[in-house]
């Protein structure tokens, strides 16, 4: 969980927000000859991001007590696809005084999370997709990497394209992303508490919880206005080396 990125305009969103449109029209050109369908816009809402100035005396934060360990996550499919992103990083770590925070196991626990909050609005579940994760992973590797947070990485290059280049996987997809931390205190979503992630397994809700606190970032999990629903997914988490966490979660609707 982190605090939100304030909602006023600014010349970066604005230059992004123009990125993200000269996309769009150049996919929906080529989803027009190729027949294909566009469902990226539910996905291209505001990001979260955290902000963590305000914590620069961190002893005077009330963290509460240790959490227990992560249970075992959750099983999924397709550790090892076929076809994989180039870039991915793999596995990511960091240990915490509970336990190691290990990427593969907050994906897990992030697909399991989505697919509960999916059911409790009488949606089925998403299937895990090791190639879709593949992706999301290495973009979330290339944000920690090159020090950006955005659906659009430093090259213009956006999901459509980072698709495309391995295998043009979907016919229509979303994306959401979200960036915290491990090991220090941030700002709960949707609460003025704080709190420190040292679990993989609390790490993972409060990701989820960033994306449902958001609308967009909701109605992409929910398949809210868009025209189909989506039938595979995948969650690509980093975990770098001073703990700071990236997260991209794409969803497709197959071909």
């Amino acid at each position: 969980m982190g605090n939100r990125r304030s909602a006023s305009p600014t010349a970066e969103q604005g230059e992004t927000d123009r990125g993200l449109l000269r996309g769009l029209v150049r996919f929906a050109v080529v989803a027009a000859l190729l027949g294909a369908i566009v469902l990226a816009g539910a996905a291209y809402g505001p990001a979260l991001v955290d902000d963590l100035e305000q914590f620069d005396d961190v002893d005077e934060i009330e963290v509460g007590t240790q959490p227990s360990p992560s249970s075992e996550p959750p099983p999924t499919d397709e550790r090892d696809p076929e076809t994989t992103d180039p870039n991915d990083p793999n596995e990511s770590s960091y240990e915490t005084d509970v336990e190691t925070v290990v990427s593969d196991d907050v994906e897990d626990f992030v697909h399991a999370e989505v697919n509960d909050r999916r059911a409790e609005h009488d949606l089925e579940s998403i299937e895990w997709d090791g190639t879709v994760a593949s992706v999301s992973r290495a973009h979330s590797g290339d944000m920690a990497e090159r020090e950006y947070f955005s659906h659009t990485n430093p090259d213009g290059d956006q999901p459509y394209d980072r698709f495309s280049d391995v295998e043009d996987y979907c016919q229509g997809y979303g994306e959401n992303i979200a960036m915290t931390w491990v090991d220090r205190p941030v700002e709960q979503s949707g609460d003025d508490g704080t709190v420190e992630h040292q679990t993989a397994e609390g790490l993972a809700e409060g990701l989820v919880n960033q994306w449902m606190n958001s609308t967009d970032h909701r109605e992409a999990i929910l398949e809210e206005n868009v025209p189909y629903g989506w039938d595979r997914g995948g969650v690509g988490v980093y975990v770098a080396d001073d703990g700071q966490v990236f997260a991209t979660h794409n969803f497709c609707h197959e071909w």
